[in-house]
């Protein structure tokens, strides 16, 4: 897109790889405890960490005019964010202005109200975390959660127009027998399927070894009872798709233990403090909250060449790893 108005230019960093996608975290609250995801009695930032809607709108700005085309909203719990629907609607004015898509990852416990409202302002698609179909299981493995309302909130998804996919966590000894129901079920309902593999992001009260589930194992498995051909499809994300013979359901994988995805890396990750990381599995990082707050967008873009200059080739997760990659949980950047 050449030279934006801040004279920052289009995102590419010291591998090539031209930066088009933003994962913008807007809250890193939940009102879910999953267990692989953060700790039962989670500490959460104060609000004057916490970037305003209105700085949200600035910085998406700012990554607009510098070539990215795709904004995912994540969490923590995107919908559980105070003003969440006056973003939603700013950014959907910039669709065809630059940004090409908006869409949103939410454990799906607030889509029931908010679902008709996401499609209005210009969201078309949605993710929802969903690693059972048993409520027994889904309480424990959430320690909070409410299936039911989530179920709710997925099929007033679907009704309300929004493509949605499932994100199912594969892990031993919790869900792993529910795989092949799950890709039926997504697709009676209308779904695709992406299947994840658990990651080593910050202290939990259990060992992620115990329930760490390979893909590629997994793989083997559903290719006993279904036939799959590999996708041309892409989303702007790491998954990769598979066709299933018989199914209108697509089935993705993300595979970040088993198969390193970094080398086609398109996209940066903003905390909601402001604090961008240029890999999920490093903490290496520049802070734009306080140069926003000081400077705007030209100290702002000058903080991202910084970034983009030192983004890594790629993640070191070890899900053997006598500590976790990186100390933060994936609900402060999103995943």
């Amino acid at each position: 897109m050449g030279e934006n108005m801040h004279g920052g230019g289009d995102m590419i960093d010291s591998f090539g790889r031209r930066i088009s996608y933003v994962r913008l975290s807007v809250t890193d609250r939940c009102d879910l405890r999953c267990r692989y995801c953060m700790a039962e009695r989670m500490v959460f930032l104060p609000k004057s960490e916490i970037l305003t809607i209105e700085e949200l709108i600035a910085l998406a700005d700012i990554f607009i005019a510098r070539g990215v085309n795709r904004i995912r909203l994540t969490g923590g719990e995107p919908l559980v964010r105070r003003g969440i629907m006056e973003l939603v609607r700013a950014l959907g004015e910039r669709i065809g202005h630059g940004l090409e898509e908006i869409t949103l990852t939410t454990n799906g416990t607030q889509l029931e109200k908010t679902a008709a409202a996401l499609q209005s302002a210009g969201v078309r698609r949605v993710n929802v975390s969903l690693d059972t179909r048993n409520p027994e299981r889904f309480r424990f493995i959430t320690r909070l959660g409410d299936l039911g309302q989530v179920l709710r909130g997925i099929a007033a998804a679907r009704d309300a127009g929004l493509q949605v996919k499932i994100n199912m966590v594969g892990l031993k000894g919790l869900n792993e027998d529910e795989l092949e129901d799950m890709l039926l079920w997504c697709d009676r309902e209308g779904h695709d399927l992406t299947l994840i593999e658990t990651m080593p992001l910050g202290e939990v009260e259990e060992d992620r070894t115990d329930h760490y589930l390979p893909l590629d194992a997994v793989r083997g498995r559903l290719e006993q009872r279904f036939r799959l051909k590999p996708s041309f499809r892409r989303t702007g994300g790491p998954a990769r798709y598979f066709e299933v013979e018989g199914l209108c359901a697509r089935l993705g994988l993300i595979t970040p233990m088993t198969r390193n995805f970094c080398e086609g890396c398109n996209r940066i990750r903003v905390a909601a403090t402001g604090t961008v990381y240029g890999c999920l599995g490093h903490d290496q990082k520049v802070e734009l909250r306080d140069l926003l707050r000081a400077g705007g967008p030209e100290l702002v873009d000058r903080a991202l060449d910084e970034l983009l200059a030192g983004k890594p080739k790629g993640h070191d997760f070890r899900i053997a790893a006598a500590a976790p990659a990186v100390q933060r949980h994936m609900s402060v950047t999103g995943g």
